[in-house]
């Protein structure tokens, strides 16, 4: 079936991604907002925007039955999560399909399976991939897991079976801690996912977080777009990704990627997906999970291979074939993706809100920057606050570094602090040049008693308040009427 229009069940830079890619296949789009992004320019790109009310995830971009009620309000043949929210909830990509819509991703079984990292495991298991030594079952009664704790010996990881994102995840380094760790995995996996099941398993100490990307279709036919170095992180989530990874060699990408293609035939995977590994200093590799979904980075492998992994997306579900074949598949050159999150690094990259008195992107040969603000915008509290994404694009790594130095210098936000701070001490750090790091490279090497931010002056902190008094004063309007006779939301044109 031909998509004639997608609903974007989601906000910012990958909405902004999404439509996009819909516009340039001829297909209609459809936003949603919630209160707090209404001035948003993935509202204003679509061809049809709706509200959504409430900034509250729960009553806004997590509302499953309001999102499927303006799919078909709107007439949207399809549904397009994008990544978070309910891009990996089974049950709305079942209510999507009941509702006579397509779910632009794998089919709700799929996720169900790999979205369980107990049931993903075992699978990998049986596809014969290795994985993380562990306590394969739920931890039910804190007594049992002591004895199995001290055999596969410390430090160990407690990890929530639903999720993602670093969340419901605790490190035991020793028996005092165990009881403890459990009970706090237990409680964020709960806020989390609102499943408070964890189970345990060895902490791999420094290790590489290498993923292939894979795309599946409904006819059976399977290829890799190659691996992607995540290992730069903070509270085991990622801020830089490239592609290829200098930790990988080509014996271990053909273990790495024969073995991801196992595992997506494993669950009869149709879309575009990851699968996570963590590769030890002794090059042995082990099953992470599966991400059943378009990944934040996944612009990395599309500047490599140059393929569009939306458009992949979209023609998959609409039953086509893949346009790729493996053999056609190649390398091409180095590819950095930076995460520009409204975030203080010298504070323990804490997350930050507020206005944007200047917001101005660095342009030049081999950059992309995928966002979803602009200046004189807000960023709520409500969300994520990854702001965009710095992607850089060159023959080496070597001239990929040097283009990411200079285009962080040229990426200018203001008045809130975000990791561009850490991007420009990365870029001249003597580990990373030399591709030698780990999952604990920002614990390890970054400092920041070492470095004095020139903070904001109280001029600009005044200006940028001024600025955002005078942006909320004037934004008290209504917004334009929708132009379509089949609906009631709104339109306006994007940047």
């Amino acid at each position: 079936m031909k998509i004639k229009k997608i609903l974007i069940a989601n906000r910012g830079e990958i909405a902004v991604r999404i439509i996009r890619a819909a516009k340039e296949m001829n297909i209609g789009t459809v936003a949603i907002y919630s209160d707090a992004d209404r001035q948003m320019p993935h509202s204003r790109m679509a061809d049809e925007s709706y509200p959504l009310g409430s900034p509250d995830p729960a009553d806004s971009y997590l509302h499953q039955e309001k999102i499927i009620a303006i799919a078909e309000k709107s007439q949207a043949d399809a549904i397009h999560p994008g990544y978070g929210f309910l891009s990996e909830n089974f049950e709305f990509a079942e209510k999507v399909q009941e509702a006579g819509l397509i779910f632009i991703g794998p089919q709700p079984e799929s996720i169900r399976m790999m979205g369980d990292k107990l049931i993903s495991k075992t699978m990998a298991q049986h596809a014969g991939v290795p994985v993380i030594p562990g306590y394969d079952r739920p931890i039910l009664n804190l007594e049992e897991i002591f004895p199995v704790a001290k055999k596969i010996g410390y430090p160990i990881l407690i990890k929530a079976t639903a999720g993602g994102g670093g969340k419901g995840m605790r490190i035991v380094r020793n028996e005092n801690e165990l009881s403890e760790n459990v009970e706090r995995a237990r409680s964020e996996a709960k806020n989390a996912f609102d499943s408070d099941i964890v189970f345990l398993e060895k902490y791999i100490q420094q290790p590489r977080h290498i993923e292939i990307q894979v795309l599946g279709d409904t006819l059976g036919n399977y290829v890799h777009l190659f691996e992607r170095d995540c290992s730069i992180q903070r509270r085991h989530q990622k801020l830089v990704e490239e592609s290829p990874s200098p930790a990988v060699d080509e014996e271990l990408r053909k273990k790495l990627t024969v073995s991801a293609i196992a595992i997506a035939k494993s669950c009869g995977y149709q879309g575009a997906g990851t699968v996570e590994f963590v590769v030890d200093r002794q090059r042995n590799f082990y099953f992470l999970e599966m991400n059943t979904r378009l990944q934040v980075e996944h612009p990395v492998t599309e500047l490599i291979t140059g393929i569009d992994l939306v458009k992949e997306q979209i023609l998959i579900a609409q039953g086509e074939k893949l346009s790729v074949t493996q053999e056609n598949i190649r390398q091409k050159g180095h590819a950095i993706e930076f995460r520009v999150y409204a975030e203080d690094p010298f504070q323990d990259f804490l997350p930050s809100s507020g206005y944007l008195s200047i917001y101005k992107t660095p342009k030049g040969p081999g950059i992309r920057v995928d966002d979803g603000y602009e200046e004189h915008l807000s960023v709520p509290i409500h969300y994520d606050p990854l702001i965009g994404k710095l992607l850089v694009h060159s023959h080496s790594r070597e001239n990929a570094i040097r283009r990411l130095k200079n285009a962080i210098e040229e990426y200018h936000i203001s008045p809130l602090r975000t990791t561009l701070d850490f991007g420009k001490i990365l870029c001249s750090h003597k580990s990373f040049i030399l591709g030698d790091y780990d999952t604990s490279f920002i614990e390890r090497e970054f400092k920041p008693e070492n470095h004095n931010p020139n903070h904001a002056d109280e001029s600009l902190i005044a200006a940028a308040l001024a600025g955002f008094v005078f942006a909320q004063k004037h934004s008290r309007h209504e917004p334009a009427k929708q132009k379509s006779k089949n609906s009631n939301g709104w339109q306006r044109n994007r940047r």
